[in-house]
């Protein structure tokens, strides 16, 4: 009997909101979340705006005396966890422990813990080392703290791929589910790399916009105006079930999740080949995995990061796989309102598809003034689009050419045995 993958419940922490409702009322508004950057002083830099979290409590979701043990991007990850667990009403305990996972992504883990404590380690010297420095910096640490929280004594990973782990970690999960060796996952994607050496490092490669002078008009993905991505923090995690599992236990069904793609672009370290071959073949992956007709997809949550070569070559990669009915696609990318959250960004964005789908909204793109010659899609400028979503792909893509793009379909019951 096929094994179908279904979403029971979704969390997110952003730049636009500290949780999913307030988060899609933000993007169908088309409110940015980038602003000034105020976690240290950015004077020096070239870049001194980002997507902050804002008004984020972390007293919610973590002890006071576990803070100082916990780099940001853990924190993030419990706050999303317990959102989406407690949103999905699943009880994880001795009779489903062992078949409940856990995978969360993140491209660079524990970077302000980095930072801190090299400095006390050049200031203070070796002694003075939090004896939790390792734990914090280490990227699988996001689950493994979800894990040891929760219980879930399943299958456990961290996809580091860059700005696509947040995707690889859910279309694991999804394979995961359907190969029968878990019934429930925990997955999503986190990034806390809002720090002096994160933002110097993305200038150095001249990936970042430094239009600091007007903040929420910085990310401007198909633009022609476009000069790089924001950096944005947070991000989301879903629960993922096996159909009939949580039929069983009367879970409330967002969307079912029915493909994933994943392929390598083996061209360059950073950029997209042009006509983001790679983006075809994930694209075409996701579909032909799940029996999708292209022309049933009606929403694409571009990876759209407003740099030069992606937002041309992701467009010619949509064409192609779509055809014709690439006219008639919605396609945004909400980092034009969230920035871009690294490794964050998948988790985050797979919850924007679903939410596309159960709602009937294409959120908007913002700040396309003039699109590129190049980009001559629906991008939904400016406003969102109220309209009948069936099916939604969210695609990422990270350095070293990965490429990643989950299939996301409106739930239906197919019947006895479903």
């Amino acid at each position: 009997m096929e094994r179908r993958v279904v979403i029971t419940g979704m969390g997110t922490v952003n730049p636009v909101g500290n949780t999913v409702d307030e988060t899609w009322a933000a993007l169908c508004a088309g409110r940015s979340g980038i602003g000034t950057i105020t976690k240290f002083d950015a004077a020096p830099l070239a870049t001194k705006i980002a997507g902050e979290l804002k008004n984020f409590d972390p007293l919610l979701y973590v002890e006071k005396k576990d803070l100082r043990r916990l780099d940001a991007f853990i924190v993030y990850a419990l706050a999303c966890a317990e959102m989406a667990v407690k949103d999905s009403g699943i009880v994880i305990d001795g009779h489903n422990a062992e078949r409940v996972g856990t995978i969360i992504g993140s491209g660079i883990g524990g970077l302000q813990t980095i930072e801190k404590e090299h400095a006390v380690l050049e200031r203070n010297g070796p002694r003075r080392l939090s004896p939790f420095t390792i734990p914090a910096v280490l990227p699988n640490l996001a689950a493994g703290q979800i894990s040891i929280r929760y219980g879930a004594r399943g299958p456990i990973s961290c996809p580091v791929t860059a700005c696509a782990a947040g995707t690889s970690a859910i279309g694991m999960a999804f394979l995961l589910v359907k190969d029968g060796q878990a019934d429930a996952m925990i997955a999503g994607g986190v990034e806390a790399a809002i720090t002096p050496f994160g933002i110097a490092g993305f200038n150095a490669m001249r990936a970042l916009s430094t239009r600091n002078d007007d903040p929420e008009k910085a990310s401007r993905p198909f633009d022609r105006d476009r000069d790089g991505f924001v950096m944005g923090e947070g991000g989301g995690i879903l629960i993922l079930e096996e159909l009939a599992a949580a039929r069983k236990r009367g879970a409330r069904i967002y969307a079912e999740l029915c493909g994933f793609g994943c392929t390598a672009d083996a061209y360059h370290m950073a950029a997209p080949p042009p006509g983001h071959e790679g983006a075809v073949r994930s694209m075409a992956i996701a579909l032909k995995s799940c029996g999708m007709d292209p022309a049933a997809v009606g929403y694409i949550n571009a990876h759209g990061t407003a740099t030069p070569l992606n937002d041309v070559y992701e467009t010619q990669a949509i064409k192609q796989v779509f055809g014709e009915h690439s006219r008639t696609l919605a396609v945004s990318s909400t980092k034009s309102m969230t920035g871009h959250l690294l490794g964050g960004a998948g988790g985050l964005e797979a919850i924007v598809a679903v939410k596309a789908i159960t709602d009937g909204i294409a959120p908007p793109t913002i700040n396309l003034d003039n699109p590129d010659e190049g980009c001559d899609l629906d991008y939904v400028p400016g406003r969102a689009k109220p309209m009948t979503i069936e099916a939604a792909l969210s695609n990422t893509f990270g350095f070293g050419g990965v490429n990643a793009v989950l299939a996301f379909r409106t739930y239906r019951d197919r019947g006895k045995g479903a």
